[in-house]
């Protein structure tokens, strides 16, 4: 997996909060400056966040469990539906379903709904419904398929939790809170990080903030599906799959000087 560089987080606009006057004072320690009325977050920590974050996601995926990602705001959708998918995970982009995690028995049952019409669409027993109950099965068809198709392969809770803007999904982060699923998340200058087990400090309102620091989620993630199937591989070959080598510690990363600009 590619170290996070903080100049290419400088480059997506990571290090932009919010007015200084909206911001949230537990995520001070984020925090490197003010500028302009504006919150400047602190770069080196979002990278040693980051890197935290995406190796402990690369491990829930290697062992097998699923990362719900959770993104229902204009500019994030479009970029987690495309990581999410490209890494074979589900995702909620459109509202959140009440209940998607405290209740998901029944939000099993409607996919499972989705399932029987698709089931019966191939057996033509479709076909011998009214044009009007016809019409009624699509349009459900089509509700289900915008709101749950993406969590249709989704058949336990996952192992844990992304979003982007905490506030705007605080329904989905209660309901992991009550069921102990791990939380990961961008959180912004105006957002509580105490509700967060994974903290990535940064701008959740910039698609290219946003983007940028998916892509090195999704990429952790990736490595862990890797590592899970190079080690099916091994045991169906009858050895051990190679133990990975012990990551370095690192020194900690220096305090950053006050050169970075805006872009």
């Amino acid at each position: 997996m590619a170290k996070v560089e903080v100049k290419d987080l400088l480059d997506g606009g990571v290090h932009f909060g919010h007015l200084t006057r909206k911001w949230d004072p537990n995520m001070a320690p984020y925090i490197y400056m003010e500028r302009n009325g504006i919150h400047i977050i602190n770069l080196y920590k979002t990278a040693a966040k980051l890197e935290e974050a995406s190796q402990a996601l690369g491990k829930i995926a290697a062992s097998g469990r699923k990362i719900l990602f959770v993104a229902t705001k204009k500019q994030a959708k479009d970029i987690v539906a495309e990581k999410a998918g490209n890494v074979n995970m589900p995702y909620i982009t459109e509202r959140w379903p009440g209940g998607m995690l405290t209740n998901f028995v029944t939000i099993r049952k409607a996919v499972k709904k989705m399932a029987s019409i698709d089931r019966m669409k191939k057996d033509g027993t479709f076909m011998t419904l009214s044009k009007k109950e016809r019409l009624q099965v699509d349009r459900l068809r089509a509700k289900l398929e915008k709101n749950l198709g993406s969590i249709s392969d989704m058949t336990r809770l996952p192992g844990a939790l992304f979003v982007v803007d905490i506030k705007r999904e605080h329904i989905a982060i209660k309901e992991a809170q009550k069921l102990n699923i791990p939380i990961f998340a961008m959180v912004d200058t105006n957002s509580d990080p105490r509700q967060v087990d994974y903290v990535i400090p940064a701008n959740d309102d910039a698609s290219k903030s946003i983007d940028k620091i998916l892509t090195h989620v999704s990429n952790g993630i990736a490595s862990g599906l890797a590592d899970r199937k190079a080690e099916k591989e091994a045991k169906a070959e009858g050895k051990d799959a190679p133990k990975a080598k012990p990551a370095k510690e690192e020194a900690p990363a220096p305090a950053p000087v006050a050169t970075q600009e805006e872009e």
